[in-house]
C-alpha cells in the first residue's frame, strides 16, 4: 500500500492561517492525521505568508487558496469520493518553494494521462487579459542565458526546434482551485541545463518572461524528469496563449511556478523569488 504526505493548512475569517497538520493519504482513500510537524520558525513564515494574502493589496490570484482535492491532483490520488476527506478540505496559505517541499517530494513524478483525457478547450490564464499578450517575433527572439554556466551565448528558436525532443500529456494545477490536461512538447529541461554548462551544485534557477513576470526554482525541481523546456502543445508550435516561444512545464509543481514567454534563464545562488512570491 503506497502513502501520499502532504499537509493541511488551517485557515480562520480574519486571523489568516491558525495551525497545520501533517496527512497521509493511502491508496485506499483513507485519509490519516499526524502531528504537527513545521518548526516554530517555518510556522512562523506560514503565517507572515498568510498576513500577505490577507492584506488588501494583494493581488486576487493568491487570494484564493486551494483545497486538499487540488493539491491531491499533484499525487494522483483520486479522493473525490471520500466523505472523510472532503470534510479535511480547507483553504490554505498561498504555496512557496518551502511548503512545496513540504507537500512534494523531489524524486516524486506527476502521473501522464492518455489523449482523450486532454482538456478541450485547454483554458488560457495569466494575470491580465487575452487581449495583452504579449507579440513575440520567432526571428527576432533570444533565449537570454546568465549566472552559473559554463556557456552563455543566447539560444534561437531555430537551434531549439532543431534539438530531440519529448512530450507528456500532464496536468496543470492552478492554484485559483482549477486544473486542466494538456500535451506538452519540448527538451528535458535537465539536458539543456547540462548543455550550457549549469552548475548544478547551484540553488535555484530564475526565469524573466516577456511580459515582465518572473519566477524561480530550486535545483531539484530543474533537474527533476519531468520538468521540460516547452516548445509545442498537441503537437503544434506553441501557440501565443500558451506561452510562445518557451513555457518551463513543470507538473510537479503548482500553475504560477510554470512561466510563459520565458525571455531569461539565470542559474544563481542568490533566491530570486517571483512574481507572487515577492
Amino acid at each position: 500500500m503506497h502513502e501520499h504526505y502532504g499537509t493541511v493548512y488551517y485557515y480562520s475569517p480574519g486571523y489568516g492561517v491558525i495551525g497545520s497538520a501533517c496527512i497521509v493519504i493511502y491508496d485506499t482513500g483513507s485519509l490519516m492525521k499526524k502531528k504537527h510537524f513545521l518548526s516554530d520558525s517555518d510556522a512562523h513564515y506560514v503565517v507572515k505568508d498568510a498576513e500577505k494574502i490577507l492584506a488588501p493589496d494583494r493581488r486576487r490570484l493568491l487570494q484564493q487558496g486551494l483545497t486538499l482535492g487540488g493539491i491531491m491532483m499533484l499525487t494522483g490520488c483520486d479522493i473525490s469520493n471520500n466523505d472523510d476527506i472532503e470534510k479535511a478540505l480547507f483553504r490554505i496559505s498561498r504555496f512557496n518553494d518551502r511548503i512545496q517541499s513540504f507537500l512534494f517530494s523531489k524524486n516524486s513524478v506527476a502521473p501522464e494521462y492518455l489523449p482523450e483525457d486532454i482538456t478541450t478547450p485547454f483554458p488560457f490564464n495569466a494575470f491580465y487579459g487575452e487581449e495583452e499578450i504579449p507579440v513575440i517575433d520567432g526571428q527576432d527572439y533570444k533565449l537570454e542565458i546568465r549566472g552559473l554556466v559554463r556557456d552563455n551565448r543566447n539560444w534561437f528558436l531555430s537551434d531549439l526546434y532543431n534539438m530531440q525532443h519529448v512530450s507528456q500529456i500532464t496536468r496543470h494545477i492552478c492554484v485559483e482551485g482549477w486544473s486542466a490536461i494538456g500535451k506538452w512538447g519540448g527538451i528535458p529541461f535537465r539536458h539543456f541545463l547540462t548543455l550550457i554548462g549549469a552548475d548544478m551544485r547551484a540553488k535555484y534557477v530564475s526565469f524573466r518572461c516577456v511580459d515582465g513576470y518572473y519566477t524561480s526554482i530550486d535545483m531539484a525541481t530543474a533537474l527533476h524528469s519531468q520538468t521540460l523546456l516547452t516548445l509545442t502543445w498537441n503537437n503544434r508550435v506553441l501557440p501565443k496563449e500558451y506561452g510562445y516561444p518557451i513555457k518551463i512545464r513543470i507538473p510537479t509543481k503548482l500553475g504560477y511556478k510554470n512561466p510563459k514567454h520565458v525571455q531569461v534563464i539565470e542559474v544563481t545562488n542568490h533566491f530570486p523569488g517571483g512574481y507572487w512570491e515577492d
